[in-house]
């Protein structure tokens, strides 16, 4: 049989300890659902007791859902040796389970407390009695454990030896500082495990060096009972480890080992996270990062189509999520065929080209494209051959300074010659169409009549790569449309306007209603 390992949520206590974070009650007590009853964490630490009057009012909300849940022994509370004033609070707030924070340092023992170890552990004697008395079960968390195994070990058994003579459910081991490395966690585990081998024992990790999973998996390797995470890694300083790289880790490589993390909740939950606590998931988090599952290479794209060659065991269906294929400066034609399949559209090999070197361009100019752009792209790149393109704005200048009215100049390549003019105007596009009018007032010609200016971005595109601008004109006989497509709002109306010219030059109106 597999060896069950407790997995405890600390998001809503060390979590919130993330610089600028704090969760109201109403956000704490959905957060709390979602952990264990979506998400299915084994227990949540939900607060630090004493803080606040709104924390009372917190675990008062939550403890009235846990009771009512069945999840009464499932919520912690962090509580300290303080008397009895901790428990007082916990009594009050309903709830029925305390981590005690104790010193796991002989350095912290002398130095903050100034006690000697067996001062320390007669008051943590009264505290678990009276938490006993009261019906509250007690865990134990030793705070700076890892500095004590490194360097005052005698004290840390000596420790963990007066804990076994207590009413102590489990023994909390927390990497404090996060100095540990993946070996002397394992060493020091190990130590411990060997000596009780009946104890349960949880290991806290934090992430100052970046190897807060590697000491996770060292730690289910050296036998530990529990583990605590946070979602997205939030926690003090670095973070704590993270939920979501816990779980990969431990079911992709400790096949011995079973959690009972739902791991297809992860990302939804993780995403609610990022909204109440304001605090960004980066795009490269592991399994939550908005860029974990995106191919941006063609190559890698194209490897994907030959027997997958670019997945791995993280496939983002495991976690609610989907494979993506970037467009940008590195797509090939395989990165845009993926997204095509997305959509449900077929283009032709040539087609395909086109509209990969449009999207090359735009990443040359580092604009983000993404899938909601690319039917925009297409038509704007497949039916721009719907007309011959004689008339060509070479140059233009547009001016917008305060307290002067807006300028441009344009030059205008028709009939093989190039005109400039210069006018004023109400806006820059304004002054742009002014000074267009007097190109076409020296060529004896007319324009037709801007009768609507709409400007918009692709439907469900949160990229900053397009602007779509389609302007309806009026030649007096019917209307007709051009659309323009560029990352500038007045560069895609001069591009829908240039449309314009080569229209009435090539005496399209007629035929054509939606030029793109």
């Amino acid at each position: 049989m597999r060896r069950l390992v407790e997995i405890m949520d600390t998001t809503l206590r060390d979590g919130e300890q993330t610089s600028g974070v704090s969760f109201s009650a109403s956000e704490k007590l959905t957060i709390a659902r979602l952990l264990i009853e979506e998400l299915k964490v084994d227990r949540i630490e939900v607060a630090s007791a004493r803080v606040s009057e709104g924390e009372l009012e917190a675990v008062k909300a939550i403890m009235d859902w846990a009771n009512k849940g069945g999840y009464t022994n499932k919520v912690e509370v962090l509580t300290f040796v303080d008397g009895g004033l901790s428990i007082e609070w916990m009594i009050e707030a309903g709830a029925k389970v305390q981590n005690l924070l104790t010193k796991g340092s002989l350095n912290h023992l002398t130095h903050q407390l100034k006690k000697t170890p067996q001062a320390h552990f007669r008051e943590i004697e009264e505290i678990i009695t009276k938490a006993q008395s009261e019906g509250i079960q007690t865990n134990v968390y030793l705070e700076d454990w890892s500095n004590g195994m490194r360097n005052s070990p005698e004290y840390v058994f000596e420790f963990l030896d007066f804990l076994q003579t207590q009413a102590v459910e489990r023994v909390l081991l927390p990497d404090t500082l996060g100095i540990l490395t993946p070996g002397e966690t394992g060493k020091y585990i190990s130590a411990i495990r060997e000596r009780y081998p009946d104890g349960h024992f949880d290991f806290h990790a934090h992430n100052d060096y970046d190897l807060a999973n590697a000491n996770i998996l060292e730690s289910v390797k050296a036998g530990i009972n529990g583990l605590h995470v946070t979602v997205n890694g939030m926690g003090e300083r670095a973070g704590n480890a993270s939920v979501a790289s816990m779980t990969a880790v431990v079911k992709d490589f400790l096949p011995e080992v079973e959690i009972n993390v739902d791991e297809s909740a992860i990302y939804k939950v993780s995403k609610l996270v990022e909204t109440f606590s304001g605090f960004k998931i980066p795009v490269n988090k592991p399994v939550v990062g908005g860029n974990v599952f995106t191919q941006t290479a063609g190559v890698h794209a194209d490897g994907d189509n030959k027997k997958n060659l670019y997945f791995n065991d993280l496939l983002p269906e495991r976690f609610g999520r989907k494979r993506k294929y970037a467009l940008g400066k590195t797509s090939g034609k395989a990165n845009i065929q993926k997204n095509l399949e997305e959509l449900g559209l077929a283009l032709s090999s040539e087609d395909i080209k086109k509209v990969t070197q449009r999207i090359i361009k735009l990443g040359d100019k580092k604009e983000i494209v993404t899938q909601d752009d690319l039917p925009y792209i297409i038509s704007d790149v497949l039916n721009s051959k719907a007309y011959e393109k004689t008339v060509k704005i070479r140059a233009y200048v547009l001016n917008h300074a305060k307290g002067l009215k807006p300028s441009s100049t344009v030059a205008i390549e028709m009939d093989g010659e190039v005109i400039e003019a210069h006018a004023q105007g109400d806006g820059q596009y304004d002054a742009f169409m002014n000074a267009l009018k007097a190109v076409y007032q020296q060529k004896n010609k007319n324009l037709p009549m801007l009768v609507d200016y709409a400007v918009r971005i692709p439907p469900g595109s949160h990229s900053d790569a397009l602007c779509e601008t389609i302007i309806t004109w009026d030649n007096g006989q019917k209307e007709f449309m051009t659309r323009g497509l560029d990352s500038d709002q007045t560069v895609s109306a001069i591009k829908a306007t240039e449309k314009m010219l080569n229209i009435i030059e090539n005496k399209l109106e007629e035929t054509v209603r939606v030029i793109s």
